[in-house]
């Protein structure tokens, strides 16, 4: 029983640290990355998709994303959406291809990317410390119920402990990670 609460916390820290990777995703570091556009939507006869489902999203060079919409008549509705989705980016078409500069960060954007991704850190660990609370209060209700002994107990919540410093400390490597991606010029 105590494995099966371990197993369901561990899934739930895992699935809290990949949302934490795809948020820093979605914060620019200067450098192009087909990422930053994920959050972006077309409307596309008449329901909203995400950009990478109507069309093709690629690094040119270091500081420039194109975007090959694939069908002709996409081109105006892609490029308005990236301009409308408050990314701080300047589409440009050519014909049938979007290319989109990635603009030099200054020291103030970076300062501001900096702390978002502490926020989104934050967060998750946030979230990691909610899973804790409730694998210990199943625990504490098998206890209570009498299905497992006190010793039991013990041992089960120094595991779901030593689990989420496991996950904790990951998400100080991804913080860290991502800060010196934000701090290089």
């Amino acid at each position: 029983m105590i494995d099966d609460i371990k197993k369901d916390a561990e899934s739930r820290m895992k699935k809290s640290l990949e949302a934490l990777h795809n948020n820093f995703n979605k914060i620019r570091t200067g450098r192009a990355h087909p990422s930053i556009l994920d959050a972006v939507t077309v409307e596309y006869y008449g329901s909203q998709m995400p950009i990478n489902q109507v069309a093709s999203v690629n690094v040119e060079d270091a500081r420039t994303l194109t975007v090959v919409p694939w069908e002709q008549s996409m081109v105006p509705k892609v490029e308005k959406a990236i301009m409308t989705a408050e990314l701080g980016l300047n589409p440009a078409s050519a014909g049938n291809v979007i290319r989109v500069p990635m603009p030099m960060l200054t020291e103030e954007t970076r300062k501001g990317y900096i702390k978002q991704a502490r926020q989104e850190a934050e967060n998750t660990r946030v979230a990691v410390r909610n899973v804790r609370r409730d694998a210990n209060h199943e625990i504490k209700t098998l206890l209570k119920d009498k299905d497992i002994t006190e010793d039991d107990q013990r041992q089960g919540e120094d595991e779901i402990q030593k689990l989420t410093d496991k996950i904790v400390g990951e998400i100080d490597k991804a913080l860290e990670s991502k800060e010196h991606d934000l701090m290089q010029v």
